[in-house]
């Protein structure tokens, strides 16, 4: 029998250990390829791939996502138990008062865990309903909602009827064109805000942006936000929306209607409008004061960092504002600069709006509105609705 010599052992030995290493490298890229393949949600180090074809589409929506520093409330970790750092500011009011400083702190970290279950259940929503979405390209129409604060690397979404003027006074303020949101008048909000669109940047600013940037989502309860609407847009004067959007309405389901009301558009009802809602051929176009989030703002495909609520819009707009970095002395407004002397929509002014229809008409406007009511875990807000 062949004996292998001592002084070869050690040789041996080595080959062996190199070659299980190799072996366990390559099955540890497997799993991890897999993994990024199960879970889009992730960081993914795939740089975005450029369409070649349509000029319309800009990016992929899978994108890079670059967190903030640890210092920042805003690295939401899905993980079970996360706990935001203790910052600065935290130790001062710890140091100053423990305890009023240990209060904030533990609202601040149940604040961030119900972001954190926001955008999980968000996740959970698309990968079920809309399931390969973060694949497909994303349109400069797309885009278009999304305003741009270079500054504080913020990209917000305009929902209308969910804080947006006052939001869009905030990114003024943080981005230099205005010192104060109280001096900004409502007109200067929406037409003279020089805020850029994400769609105005070139492919490359565009990925770059929805990389690395926070990017800001603040939603309402969906029948809520319809009736804000409603009574903005045609309770009240309006130079645009009663002859654009009240004559056809009235036209098309009002019977016997007056020469007045089709001259003016004014005077549409609540089931005159919801019927033009529920229209398959409307006579007039969807608008974006009442049209769905999940469309607006396509949550699956650009995959919100923040996701706040209009019913604690105050308290989690200034939880962001301070996370970013803004000035202390910017607090999000809670004016109305719109109808001020008219009541905000509540629950209960809904519901008396509702309740002018019949229990078919609820469930068709339900089911319009059912993403959004899922996506953003709003409870259906009649029991008798399925």
């Amino acid at each position: 029998m062949k004996l292998v010599c001592p002084l070869y052992r050690p040789l041996w030995f080595l080959m062996l250990l190199g070659a299980g290493s190799l072996l366990l490298l390559v099955h540890l890229q497997d799993l991890t390829e897999m993994v990024l393949q199960q879970n889009p949600g992730v960081n993914s180090l795939e740089a975005p791939r450029w369409p070649v074809e349509k000029d319309d589409d800009v990016v992929t929506g899978q994108t890079l996502v670059k967190l903030k520093d640890s210092e920042s409330l805003l690295v939401l970790e899905d993980a079970v138990g996360y706990k935001p750092p203790v910052t600065k500011r935290h130790r001062k009011l710890l140091l100053k008062n423990p305890a009023g400083g240990e209060e904030e702190l533990h609202l601040q970290q149940q604040l961030a865990e119900t972001l954190a279950s926001r955008r999980r259940l968000l996740t959970d929503v698309c990968a079920k309903y809309r399931p390969g979405v973060t694949e497909q390209l994303v349109s400069r129409r797309q885009l278009s909602r999304v305003f741009v604060e270079d500054r504080s690397r913020l990209l917000y979404c305009e929902v209308p009827k969910a804080g947006c003027s006052n939001w869009k006074r905030v990114l003024m303020v943080l981005g230099g064109s205005a010192t104060s949101t109280r001096d900004i008048p409502h007109d200067a909000a929406h037409y003279g805000n020089h805020l850029r669109r994400l769609e105005s940047y070139d492919r490359t600013g565009t990925a770059e942006r929805l990389r690395s940037y926070t990017k800001v989502l603040f939603v309402r309860e969906p029948f809520e936000r319809l009736v804000s609407a409603f009574r903005d847009k045609f309770e009240s004067p309006n130079s645009y929306y009663h002859p654009v959007f009240g004559r056809p309405i009235i036209s098309r389901y009002r019977a016997n209607a007056t020469h007045t009301a089709l001259r003016t558009g004014a005077g549409v009802t609540f089931r005159e409008f919801v019927q033009y809602l529920l229209d398959v051929r409307r006579p007039v176009g969807m608008d974006i004061h009442w049209e769905p989030i999940s469309q607006l703002c396509n949550p699956c495909l650009l995959r919100y960092n923040f996701i706040g609520k209009f019913e604690s819009l105050k308290e989690e707009a200034n939880f962001l504002l301070q996370n970013i970095g803004a000035p202390r002395n910017l607090t999000f407004p809670d004016f109305k600069d719109r109808n001020p002397r008219a009541e905000r929509t509540s629950s209960r002014i809904t519901q008396s709006y509702f309740s002018q229809l019949n229990a078919t008409e609820r469930q068709k406007a339900f089911d319009f509105y059912y993403m959004d009511y899922l996506m953003f875990n709003y409870p259906k807000p009649f029991t008798d609705l399925h």
